[in-house]
């Protein structure tokens, strides 16, 4: 027998994500918002729940969690990157000290199992497979602690999330899902131990549907599509981006898109021109190190076949941003790679650099490897971009490693060096951009002129504010018909001048106006 309905209360907790280059706190408070993004994941879950249950999602980066909030539910459901490790924990303990039980999923309760004392139920992998099955067992009073499946579902099994019980006035962007896994394994990722190496993806026509829902919440503006390489499937791609493209003309255009993609997205000529079509503004690009060395040993083959400046080049010439994940403390990186690392962000004008050391994650080829080789030294804490703790015995002195990262940051954030980047940006930008009804590009609104004004209002003002008032000037004449992308890049700086002061304080203060 089922619960009654009186008494199956579901809360689904997100929990707290620490501040890191990725978070955009200090960014957000330009334009009003909370956090970045809503647990999607967590959404996903919630429409497997039955609607004749209490179901409410609580996202411990926009609000507090009480213990009323636990007391008044009978399980709580919490998913966690490895990152939010500490927050999940906290959470846990909460929910034993006051006695309702806790189920966990998501990336870190599958790939660590082993560290979860006080979980009572861990619904592991994919959810289409094991959540129905944990939730009919747990309804009926038989569930068991783990729910298990390594089968990677196909993905018109998913439901279309619901995300009229997210609370989007605290978010930036909204994220849809289009595709799972990687058909590259580089050794330092856990796609493909996740998701596998198959990309599967939702049909064209159930994509559209989640657009629908997403519009009907009222939404309007950034749409993150968080698939790991969005072009994994090239073909499936080209099937969808006509309908996405048909859709936003219908709906005047409310979304601008941005994703992930491998490096192979400028050899497709046809693929781009349907991504600025559909009003794709940027691409987040794993480019890792100008080491070749280094790209060989990770097994990044994809970079290796191409002149990565170039195809850099042609992605931004067709309007589209590509930020960038770059990585140091591979074996192969010779001592200048520093020095190198700091030349191509600079080379790339990518505004958005994502330096991070290399870390060891479970259950991949990298983790493999070092345990093999007797080389690991703890757990990875999720989190590349912001603490300096490496977990594995490096080649490279780990002090000189980590003084070079430093000044790595140092560099490439130093504010004119960002705004410098920003400019060259701009410059490939083509000055007739095709698809000129895309908000995030030409739409200036409320929200638009609230950012505005905070951001002539604080970094006029600030310690850099010379370096600022020099990109925009040149920044609007350059480009004025780009003025959103203008001062978003440059409230984004704010965010990443914020984060690396705090990392390496002093150190940063030095020269830090230039």
């Amino acid at each position: 027998m089922e619960q009654s309905v009186d008494f199956s209360q579901f809360l689904l907790v997100y929990p707290r994500t620490p501040d890191t280059y990725w978070s955009y706190r200090y960014a957000l408070s330009f334009v009003g918002k909370r956090a970045l993004m809503p647990p999607l994941g967590l959404a996903t879950i919630a429409a497997m729940i039955p609607e004749r249950y209490g179901c409410r999602v609580l996202d411990l980066n926009v609000e507090e969690l009480t213990d009323d909030d636990i007391l008044s539910s009978d399980l709580v459901l919490v998913s966690a990157m490895i990152v939010q490790r500490d927050s999940f924990h906290e959470v846990v303990a909460r929910c034993n000290r006051l006695g309702v039980p806790v189920a966990a999923g998501g990336p870190y309760p599958t790939s660590c199992p082993e560290e979860m004392p006080g979980v009572d139920y861990l619904v592991l992998n994919e959810g289409e497979l094991t959540f129905p099955r944990f939730l009919q067992d747990w309804l009926s009073g038989s569930a068991v602690r783990v729910y298990r499946d390594t089968r990677h579902p196909e993905l018109n099994t998913s439901p279309v999330p619901r995300f009229s019980i997210l609370h989007m006035e605290y978010y930036d962007t909204l994220p849809l899902q289009y595709s799972r896994g990687c058909p590259f394994n580089c050794d330092f990722c856990d796609i493909v131990h996740l998701f596998g190496n198959v990309p599967r993806t939702k049909t064209p026509e159930q994509f559209v549907r989640e657009l629908d829902a997403a519009y009907a919440t009222g939404f309007r503006g950034s749409v993150f599509v968080v698939d790991d390489n969005f072009i994994g499937n090239r073909k499936e791609v080209k099937r969808l981006l006509p309908l996405v493209a048909e859709w936003q003309r219908a709906h005047r255009m409310p979304f601008g898109f941005s994703t992930e993609a491998d490096i192979n997205l400028a050899a497709d000529d046809e693929l781009l021109d349907m991504l600025v079509d559909a009003g794709f503004t940027m691409a987040f690009v794993g480019i890792e190190t100008p080491v070749r060395e280094s790209l060989a040993l990770a097994g990044k083959r994809q970079n290796l076949r191409t002149d990565t400046a170039a195809a850099v080049r042609k992605i931004q010439e067709r309007g589209i941003e590509v930020s960038a994940g770059f990585i140091i403390g591979f074996d192969t990186d010779p001592v200048d790679v520093f020095d190198q690392q700091i030349a191509f962000v600079a080379e790339l004008a990518v505004p958005v650099a994502m330096v991070g050391t290399l870390m060891a994650l479970p259950h991949t080829r990298l983790w493999d490897r070092l345990e093999t080789e007797g080389r690991l030294l703890g757990k990875s804490d999720g989190n590349n971009t912001h603490g300096s703790l490496i977990n594995f015995r490096t080649i490279l002195d780990p002090h000189f490693l980590i003084e070079g990262y430093h000044r790595i940051l140092r560099e490439i954030y130093r504010p004119r060096n960002f705004f410098n980047r920003c400019l060259a940006l701009l410059r490939r930008y083509p000055k007739r951009l095709r698809n000129l009804g895309q908000p995030a590009r030409v739409r200036i609104g409320f929200r638009e002129l609230y950012g505005l004004a905070k951001s002539l209002s604080r970094q006029t003002f600030s310690r850099y504010g010379l370096s600022y008032l020099h990109y925009l000037a040149k920044a609007l004449v350059a480009r004025p018909a780009q003025a959103v992308r203008i001062f978003t890049m440059a409230i984004q700086g704010h965010h990443f001048f914020t984060i690396t002061r705090m990392q390496l304080g002093s150190m940063f203060d030095n020269g830090a106006a230039r």
